[in-house]
C-alpha cells in the first residue's frame, strides 16, 4: 500500500487546496456577511476598513483556491495577507504564536506561499484551461 502512496501526491495537493480554501474564505464571509456566525457585536466589515479589505481577499481568493483559478498569483498575495495579518495584529501580543492566537494566519501564510509555487494541482481550473 505505501509503496503506491506518493503517485496520489498530485490528487493530495488538490485536495489539501480545496481544504484549506475552504476553511480560509469563510474568515471573509464571517467578515463581510456575518455567516456562519456573527462577528463581535453582531456587525460586518464596511469595505473600505482593513477588516474590510481582509474579508474581501479572503472570500474572493478563497473561492478563486477553492476552484484552482489563478492559483500561483491568488496563492501568493493571501500569503503576503496572512504575514501582514500576523505581523501587525498577532506578534504584538507575544512572541509565541500558539499564545498570541496566530497559528492560522501562520499556516495559512505558508500554506498559500507553497501553493504558489506548486500550483493548484490537477483537480483545478488552472489544469482544466491549460489542457484546452
Amino acid at each position: 500500500m505505501l509503496n503506491g502512496w506518493p503517485r496520489l501526491a498530485p490528487q493530495l495537493l488538490s485536495l489539501l487546496r480545496i481544504v484549506a480554501a475552504l476553511m480560509f474564505l469563510q474568515n471573509g464571509t464571517v467578515k463581510l456577511f456575518g455567516w456562519p456566525m456573527p462577528m463581535p457585536a453582531g456587525a460586518t466589515a464596511q469595505l473600505l476598513t482593513q477588516v474590510g479589505i481582509g474579508g474581501l481577499l479572503e472570500f474572493v481568493g478563497g473561492t478563486l483556491l477553492l476552484v484552482g483559478l489563478f492559483t500561483r498569483p491568488v496563492a501568493f498575495i493571501l500569503s503576503g495577507e496572512m504575514a501582514i495579518a500576523y505581523f501587525q495584529f498577532h506578534a504584538p501580543q507575544d512572541f509565541w504564536p500558539i499564545v498570541n492566537q496566530g497559528q492560522p494566519a501562520v499556516l495559512y501564510c505558508f500554506i498559500w506561499l507553497y501553493f504558489s509555487a506548486a500550483g493548484a494541482g490537477p483537480w483545478s481550473l488552472d489544469t482544466f484551461l491549460r489542457k484546452r
